[in-house]
Parts: C-alpha cells; structure tokens; sequence
C-alpha cells in the first residue's frame, strides 16, 4: 500500500506553513488516490514523539 510522508520538524513553528502542507500532501494523495499520509510532528516537549498514520476513503 502506497502511503505520503509529511516531516513537520523544520516547520512545527509556523502554523500557516504547517497548514499549506497539510493541504498540499492531502491534495497531492487525492490526485494519486494514495489513502494513507504518515505525519510526523514536530518540536515538542523533548520526548521523541511517535509518527502517526492518517487514512480516509472519501476520495472522489
């Protein structure tokens, strides 16, 4: 299964950025009907935190 990777490290700062990105790798899997984006957040509280994996079906 096919899935998109979105790194917010180098943006976790900027929410405007964080949310062009979001919206680019949500229309780029729309285009390639890939159902699942694997995003990995940002800075946070020093602990490594874990990437997570979003999926829909609602593609048209």
């Amino acid at each position: 299964m096919a899935k998109l990777k979105l790194d917010l490290h180098e943006i976790c700062k900027n929410g405007k950025l964080i949310e062009k990105e979001l919206n680019r790798v949500i229309d780029q899997a729309t285009e390639k009907r890939i159902t699942l984006v694997e995003i990995i957040p940002g800075k946070g509280s020093g602990q490594l935190k874990r990437p997570f994996c979003v999926s829909w079906s609602g593609l048209t």
